[in-house]
């Protein structure tokens, strides 16, 4: 048989990872206790003869790269560094839902806003050591897994649909916001309206549907998370430029006096204000949700381990806070009282300062393509739950090529269909972060290490009343969220 591997020695230690998911070995199976050091597995010379001879390590030719032999678990060399999974991390972090955070610091004022932000930055990160804790407990390689091995079958089902709702709306409100700003609204003029003219070119459909296919589908095909390590990074980067031009320019207005006084609290003066608090907070959750990738980017992470990904986890979250903060109160800062729930849209009218018009392109081009580049991270794991819920299996639709594609067909024209029947991106940020977000970033989360707890598993009693305080939290600010959204529309109809 011609085989990919060369003889090993029979004392040698070896992983062999399997590419089926629901075999995926946690670092406590693999018996590692220092971080620092190789995984330690049995010999290859101590494997049972009845393995063997059951076809476990059947010497298959078709089962060749099934199996691959990695000598040492951190020296791993095909999967992302720390570097690049905070870049992964990052990107499903920062998204579409930057544009929104000045508009909520508009509703509830500069100091309210950064609490919050600081403080469910600092929650989400809580949430997402948890599951990354209980995923290597259970050997679970996806966010259904481990919410099956804690709550149940019916409970991973739940949290798929979660998934999928989420992912879809976000990407959706992706594609608005593309259409938006490249070919114009109702009150905005686009970039190419402003470059070329009215024309064929300034129909949102028509831009989002070429954007679609020329940009996002050759991304959204590829079948490796880690395959996009280097768009991620160039997705921060072009974040980080949109964060420092609007410091800038709000930094070059405020020195010349002209910046309106911000609000440093909410307005409780009217009953539209009132609603907007209800309705803006849940979309404050939504901005760090992105717990359903944090399993595909710990798999794929070089020598894995826990506190290598909480590593990641941090990291990411200083940075998240960061870019958030100075997103919320540049923008907030530089439009006032007429900034827009998607704050790109304030970005087609003079700015009042040097060369206004190019900081402009700069900062609505640049960040589209941020979009573009963040798009396929956030698919990939609307993919892999939609295959692991049709398919039963993500495994069995990652190896079956033409399935991928196929799924990856399917969902792309469904959230082209999405975004040109929802009208803006406060709608669909509004009702994913009062039920979707809250269930996947906190609810869930806290539910499995308070069912695993029950099961032996025992946590600290900070972390059990951190557990419960996210739990409460979560339910409360979905509660709230769902009745702002509710009394909002019956306010409109009125």
């Amino acid at each position: 048989m011609d085989s990919n591997y060369s003889a090993i020695p029979r004392n040698a230690l070896v992983e062999l990872q399997l590419h089926n998911n629901n075999d995926t070995f946690s670092d406590d199976h693999l018996g590692s206790k220092d971080p620092k050091s190789s995984v330690k597995l049995q010999p290859l010379g101590e494997l049972r003869d009845e393995e063997i001879q059951n076809g476990d390590l059947a010497n298959d030719d078709d089962d060749d790269d099934d199996f691959p032999l990695i000598v040492g678990g951190n020296d791993v060399k095909n999967g992302s560094g720390i570097f690049g999974a905070v870049f992964n991390l990052a990107t499903s972090i920062i998204g579409a839902g930057i544009m929104a955070l000045p508009a909520t610091m508009k509703v509830l004022g500069v100091f309210l806003g950064l609490v919050l932000i600081v403080l469910m930055g600092i929650l989400s990160e809580i949430s997402i050591e948890l599951l990354v804790r209980f995923s290597v407990l259970c050997k679970a390689s996806s966010y259904g897994e481990v919410v099956q091995s804690a709550l149940g079958r019916s409970a991973r089902i739940l949290s798929e649909l979660c998934i999928i709702i989420n992912n879809a709306g976000v990407l959706v409100v992706y594609l608005i916001i593309m259409g938006d700003v490249m070919s114009g609204s109702l009150h905005h003029e686009g970039v190419f309206d402003q470059w070329l003219g009215h024309g064929f070119w300034d129909h949102r459909k028509l831009v989002i549907l070429f954007i679609v296919v020329v940009f996002l589908a050759p991304l959204c095909v590829l079948e490796k998370i880690d395959s996009l390590s280097l768009t991620s990074a160039a997705s921060v980067a072009l974040a980080i430029v949109f964060v420092v031009v609007c410091c800038v320019i709000a930094f070059i207005k405020f020195v010349e006096g002209r910046i309106e006084t911000p609000r440093m609290g909410p307005d409780f003066g009217s009953k539209k204000a009132i609603l907007d608090l209800l309705v803006v907070i849940p979309i404050m959750t939504n901005a760090y949700v992105c717990h359903f990738n944090v399993q595909p980017i710990y798999n794929e992470l070089e020598g894995r381990y826990p506190q290598k990904m909480n590593q990641v986890g941090r990291i990411t979250t200083v940075l998240c806070v960061v870019v958030y903060a100075s997103t919320a109160v540049s923008g907030y800062l530089l439009f006032g009282n007429d900034t827009e729930s998607d704050v790109l849209t304030n970005f087609d009218k003079d700015l009042g300062v040097r060369f206004s018009s190019i900081l402009n392109y700069i900062v609505r081009v640049g960040y589209i393509f941020h979009l573009i580049l963040v798009f396929p991270v956030i698919h990939f794991s609307l993919r892999q739950t939609v295959g692991a819920l049709v398919f039963k299996e993500s495994g069995r639709l990652l190896k079956n090529r033409k399935r991928s594609l196929a799924l990856t067909a399917v969902l792309l024209g469904l959230i082209y269909l999405g975004s040109t029947m929802i009208p803006n991106i406060w709608v669909a940020f509004k009702f994913t972060g009062a039920t979707t977000a809250v269930s996947l970033g906190f609810i869930f989360p806290s539910l499995i290490a308070l069912r695993l707890n029950q099961q032996g598993e025992n946590l600290s009693c900070r972390e059990k009343l951190l557990s419960w305080l996210m739990l409460l939290l979560a339910i409360s600010v979905g509660i709230v969220g769902v009745i702002g959204n509710i009394y909002s529309i019956n306010s409109k109809s009125e």
